[in-house]
């Protein structure tokens, strides 16, 4: 099993910044990618951005050059800069780790808890 523990999000104008951390815990070894998915209300979960154990990202396209994942030299942190934030990006963001890939929602493997991310002016 694999736990993962999530910390940022808030409450930011248009046009801010926001830094979401993940650490994950337990059986680690078997994770290839740790990422993140939001859900706004009314809407279905979905992709932001992935990275896996070798530092390959993906980000979802119409977030690209706003947001970005990294992960640290420790394997099991990951965090996402958010920056110039809009308001559509709000939204509860979860953090989510599988041990292949990142895809629909359905089939991700562990998820964190959500972290409420909210742009408003």
């Amino acid at each position: 099993q694999v736990q993962l523990a999530v910390s940022g999000g808030g409450l930011v104008q248009p046009g801010g910044s926001l830094r979401l951390s993940c650490v994950a815990s337990g059986s680690i070894g078997s994770i290839n990618v740790i990422g993140w998915y939001r859900q706004a209300p009314g809407k279905q979960r979905e992709l932001v951005a992935g990275i896996t154990r070798g530092r390959r990202t993906n980000y979802a396209d119409t977030l690209k050059g706003r947001f970005t994942i990294t992960r640290g030299n420790a394997e099991n942190t990951v965090a996402m800069q958010m920056n110039s934030l809009k308001l559509e990006d709000t939204a509860v963001y979860y953090c989510a780790a599988d041990r292949y890939a990142l895809g629909t929602s359905s089939s991700v493997d562990y998820w964190g808890q959500g972290t409420q991310v909210t742009v408003s002016s």
